[in-house]
């Protein structure tokens, strides 16, 4: 065996490195990717109230339809609501929400 050195570039390459893409992501309740703080913190805190108290809510979906029960859990995306059934609803489809006990006012 012979040890040969190693012979230097003399090509350099031409090829362009594709341009890194960031990733793209639905945004909750129509908010921005850059949600304020203060609004983010004031849905959570919001939230959690009503999960605490099993307070009856009714949401209203962006097609018109009607949940009734209450919040079991939720996560950035999503709630889970406890009525006649239990039903995953996506934070994107929901139009508003208010207590059941507000209906009548």
């Amino acid at each position: 065996m012979t040890n040969k050195p190693a012979r230097p570039r003399t090509q350099t390459s031409t090829r362009k490195q594709p341009a890194a893409l960031a990733p793209f992501r639905l945004s909750a309740l129509g908010y921005s990717q850059k949600q304020e703080p203060a609004q983010r913190n004031a849905e959570l805190f919001y939230l959690q109230k009503q999960i605490q108290s099993q307070t009856p809510m009714v949401i209203v979906l962006e097609d018109g339809e009607l949940i009734e029960g209450c919040i079991e859990w939720y996560d950035r995306n999503s709630l889970k609501v406890r009525g006649r059934q239990k039903t995953l609803v996506y934070k994107s489809a929901i139009k508003y929400m208010y207590k059941a006990s507000e209906q009548g006012q």
